[in-house]
């Protein structure tokens, strides 16, 4: 699994918290209470910190050697190593709430089911996204569409609820990866916390389809109306230039 630099994850949390703050308001109020959580590829703890700051006072963390316990804003107690790509998840308890947040497209694809019966085994609810096809980002090896993860997890009896990504779509100080890809899971035999949305699964957030890496055209586009603008600069500066330097 491909890791992120130290500075990535030093910077983490700023840049973090406010998404964390405001998904999870939105999640809590939708769910049972919250007495338990974990984060499977949790970084530095930023949503298992702000559930703790909701009262959520059992907690844990997993993510691979490269995160800098140093940098961690939750207990170190409740922070644990683990390689997604090989290890097997053992935890000794059933969590009210399992997340893991953009983290499965680092996985190989043969461990993709196996990672989602993991996150179904650990709680009845899991907050997940994952990077969609040309998303982009470092150490991508599995991005999917959508609708690939929500019949990974229809497959182990859970619904997808699509209630997060039409509250937060248009707020721009929330990464657009969350904004796109966000869904509450919850197994069939607990009680639906509300209604699906009315989103279709696989879309594409515009913030992402605007970048010229994603869409090569919208760059040659920009760039040749650029150069027509300068172009027609230069011809009317240099017609001027002419006219001024006839004989009168």
């Amino acid at each position: 699994m491909s890791t992120y630099s130290r500075e990535y994850y030093a910077t983490r949390y700023a840049n973090t918290i406010y998404s964390a703050n405001t998904i999870l308001d939105i999640v809590l109020g939708h769910l049972p209470t919250i007495h338990s959580a974990v984060d499977i590829g949790c970084g530095v703890g930023t949503w298992l910190a702000a559930l703790r700051e909701r009262g959520v006072a059992n907690i844990d963390g997993l993510d691979g050697s490269w995160v800098d316990q140093e940098l961690l804003v939750i207990p170190r107690t409740c922070f644990h190593y683990v390689d997604l790509t090989t290890s097997t998840i053992e935890l000794p308890q059933k969590y009210d709430l399992a997340i893991s947040l953009e983290v499965a497209e680092h996985l190989p694809p043969d461990r993709a089911e196996t990672f989602v019966s993991y996150l179904t085994a650990l709680s009845n609810y899991v907050l997940f996204s994952a990077a969609i096809p040309f998303q982009g980002g470092v150490g991508h090896v599995n991005e999917r569409w959508q609708h690939y993860w929500a019949e990974l997890f229809e497959a182990r009896d859970c619904v997808v609820h699509d209630f997060i990504r039409p509250r937060i779509w248009n707020d721009t100080k929330i990464p657009f990866w969350y904004r796109q890809n966000m869904f509450l899971f919850s197994k069939v035999t607990s009680s639906s916390p509300v209604k699906t949305g009315s989103m279709p699964l696989d879309v594409v957030h515009p913030d992402l389809y605007m970048r010229p890496d994603v869409n090569p055209q919208l760059g040659v586009r920009s760039s040749f109306k650029l150069f027509l603008r300068a172009l027609r600069d230069y011809l009317s500066k240099a017609s001027t230039e002419r006219a001024g330097s006839r004989p009168h």
